[in-house]
Order: structure tokens, then sequence, then C-alpha cells
């Protein structure tokens, strides 16, 4: 059934999306609880990252990438299954790994193992001759500091180095990197990044629908949302659209927390 169209609703642009992406998590979901979140979802979806390690450990894997191309969904390797295979200085053997079983993206990060960044940027240089690349800035570590201007000058630099887009690191928890432990925005972090890239050229990882709904009243419905919740999709577009009490507005009026 299409979508019913008497509300006015804040325009989104058309699949496959430069802008606007809700890039979602997969934890290591069976190939049947894909299918049956893409019979409902799949319009809401742009990028799907098999989290951690779980690519290189799930049996369905190449089934899951087909199905998600048919649907204009990118599939993404994890960066911290790249961060395991550089510390076996067996990168390019992942790299060469993800290409043949057809993932269009990979994602470069340095938040789990401590990768200098010349390597970090070595890596996305090598990466982005296959594949679009997603670069994180962060670490998951909550006990490592959080500079404003080492996140922005990263990020700069993942940019020219030649990645697509930067997630800023949030985790799952949505607790560190961008986040204090209480899950509040880090608003220095948050000026410094978009001082340096567009927030079109920024993923913000926000799985918590307080850090959701405080992005998208910033920077409005076509913000890039990552590490999103599988059974959460629909509700996040809803955000997207004012269709929640945290970003619902009169027309004419700008959206204003509930």
């Amino acid at each position: 059934m299409s979508r019913p169209g008497f509300l006015d609703l804040p325009p989104r642009a058309d699949k496959p999306r430069a802008i606007g992406l809700t890039h979602v998590l997969d934890k290591g979901s069976p190939v049947s609880e894909v299918e049956a979140l893409l019979s409902v979802a799949a319009g809401s979806i742009d990028l799907w990252k098999l989290g951690w390690g779980t690519a290189y450990l799930d049996p369905s894997v190449e089934e899951k990438l087909p199905l998600l191309a048919r649907h204009d969904i990118r599939a993404c390797v994890g960066g911290t299954l790249l961060e395991a295979a550089w510390l076996q200085d067996k990168a390019s053997e992942c790299l060469a790994w993800a290409a043949a079983i057809g993932f269009p993206c990979v994602e470069v990060s340095n938040g789990t193992v401590g990768m200098p960044l010349e390597e970090k940027h070595r890596l996305i240089r090598e990466a982005r001759e296959r594949f679009v690349v997603l670069s994180e800035v962060g670490s998951k570590d909550p006990r490592v500091p959080v500079t404003a201007d080492d996140w922005a000058a990263e990020a700069a630099a993942d940019l020219e180095a030649g990645a697509a887009w930067v997630l800023t690191e949030g985790r799952e928890s949505g607790t560190v990197g961008l986040y204090t432990s209480e899950g509040q925005v880090r608003e220095d972090v948050l000026e410094a990044v978009t001082r340096v890239a567009t927030p079109a050229r920024l993923i913000f990882e926000a799985p918590q629908k307080s850090q959701q709904a405080l992005l998208i009243r910033r920077f409005g419905p076509e913000v890039n949302l990552g590490n999103i919740r599988l059974d959460e999709v629909l509700g996040v577009e809803a955000l997207r659209l004012g269709l929640r009490a945290d970003t619902i507005k009169a027309p004419g009026d700008e959206a204003t927390p509930r």
C-alpha cells in the first residue's frame, strides 16, 4: 500500500540518496528478519553496517548483500573488522575479501586499536579504489579525551584522503565520542566538525531518540543519522517528518521539542 497523501510533510530526497541518510547497525540479524524489515522500511534505509566483526562470522552475508542492493541499500563492513585485520597485518586481505563477495562500502576507523592517523589515511586511499569509504572519527574508549580541534582536523583529513562521509563516533550506546556518558551532545565537538565539513558530509551516530531529535531540529530532516537500531527505522523516519512529539510543528513554525 502506498503512503497516504493528506499531510504536508518535509520533502525527502529520492533513493539512492546522498543526504538524509539513515545508517543502520546490523548485529547479526538472520536473513528472514532482514527480509521482514525491508518489506516495511526499505525506503527509509540507505546504509547497512554489519557491525564489529559480524560480516566475517555471518554465514548468510552473501545472501544479504544482493537483497540489500535490490532496495538501493549499500552494505558496509564495520570498521572494527578492518582494524582487527590491520592489527594482524591483513588489511589488504580484508579489503580483497570484502570486494570479492560484493560489499560496496567499507568503514575505515581507528577507534579500537589506536591505529596511527597516517595508517588510517593510507587505508582510506587504498579502499577508495574499490569502495565507497566511510571513515569514523573518535575512540570507542570513554577514557580517551575528546578534543574538538583534534576531531575537526581528523575529519577534514579523512575527507581529503577520499572518504565519502565521516561518521562521528557514538557507538551503539550513544555515551561516548560525540556524547557525554549521560548521552548529551558535546556542543564544542559538534560545532568544530561542522566548521570543517558540511552536515551533508557527516553521519552522526545517534542511537538515542533524544540525540536523533536534537540533530533533526538543529540541521533539518535531511541530516545523516547513524547506528540506528533495526527496530527503530520507521520511528526515526517519523522523527524526520515531524510525526512524533519531539519534532512536530505547525505549518510555518520551527520544530519545538515537547
